[in-house]
């Protein structure tokens, strides 16, 4: 993430919008179990705001400095964080009852690698395990945010088709002004 992203991603700003809007309408009539899995956290905003809710999270997340800022922050929590490629996940089939992933997917730098994320999530989510989550819209202001970052615009049109593809069942995205909120089951 560029500059200006890393400051916006740890800021107040965020902060009350994911604890206000973003959290309480991705969550919104979700069952997800009490052993989650968080992809790509970031410096845990929203980690803080989950460890609240649920039981344990493991949260996996690609950037190393990320990684162990959040691991050292939250030791000795109910969050264990793995530094890890969530691309392809070192934890066995199975093993979650939910997983989340916020604001994260465009970051994901191309198309196939998206579809890989998304088949590791499946995989590791039990059967009747539920992944929910968020992303964002495409606008000349979310690209300019981006200049020099990645970003891959997930297409909220096509994304219940691709989640389907994979396995996922009871797949619904619903958009709003400036993002979107899927949630998918493993059968």
């Amino acid at each position: 993430m560029n500059r200006i992203h890393r400051w916006y991603c740890r800021s107040d700003i965020w902060k009350k919008a994911l604890e206000e809007e973003i959290l309480p309408w991705a969550l919104r009539g979700a069952s997800l179990g009490g052993n989650i899995l968080e992809v790509g956290p970031g410096p845990g905003l929203t980690t803080d705001l989950l460890r609240r809710r649920y039981d344990q999270i493991t949260a996996i997340e690609i950037d190393r400095k990320l990684a162990d800022s959040l691991k050292t922050r939250l030791e000795g929590t109910n969050v264990r964080v793995i530094e890890g490629d969530a691309t392809k996940m070192p934890f066995a089939d199975n093993s979650f009852s939910g997983a989340v992933s916020f604001t994260m997917l465009h970051h994901v730098p191309s198309h196939e690698l998206q579809d890989r994320l998304l088949a590791e999530v499946y995989r590791v989510l039990k059967p009747g395990g539920v992944f929910i989550g968020t992303d964002s819209v495409g606008s000349l202001a979310f690209r300019l945010f981006h200049l020099f970052d990645t970003m891959v615009i997930v297409d909220p049109n096509s994304f219940g088709r691709r989640l389907e593809s994979l396995g996922f069942t009871d797949v619904s995205v619903e958009s709003a002004r400036r993002m979107f909120r899927f949630c998918a089951k493993h059968p």
